[in-house]
């Protein structure tokens, strides 16, 4: 059983930084997809970046927001600076396309996080 915990929110002023992280555990052996999308008030939830082989982003992030991961540790990050007022949400982690210990198993399921709150505000 796949769990992702997040960590790393809260409140900042407008032009500070967080960073985030999120931590997969469950018998795994690698993960393909990993990614972080944001959920606004009254707003659909949106992606906001993601690493695999390539890494995306929003264009509304770019420049300000790094991704990374950290395969041994199956962990990814995202390092948010230059904050902005319109960046405050619930952020998600996101993992997709499992391998698990001991398996040739591929599992295509996604998984989320409980999502944290980053609030911008002065």
């Amino acid at each position: 059983q796949v769990q992702l915990v997040e960590s790393g929110g809260g409140m900042v002023q407008p032009g500070g930084s967080l960073r985030l992280s999120c931590a997969a555990s469950g018998s795994i052996n690698s993960i393909s997809h990993m990614g972080w999308y944001r959920q606004a008030p009254g707003k659909q939830r949106e992606l906001v970046a993601r690493i695999s082989t390539v890494v995306n982003y929003a264009d509304s992030v770019k420049g300000r927001f790094t991704i990374s991961r950290d395969d041994a540790k199956k962990t990814v990050y995202l390092q948010m600076n230059g904050l902005k007022p319109e960046d405050t949400a619930v952020y998600y982690c996101n993992i997709a396309g499992v391998y698990y210990s001991g398996s040739d198993k591929y599992d295509p399921e996604n998984y989320w996080g409980q999502g944290t709150q980053v609030t911008v505000s002065s």
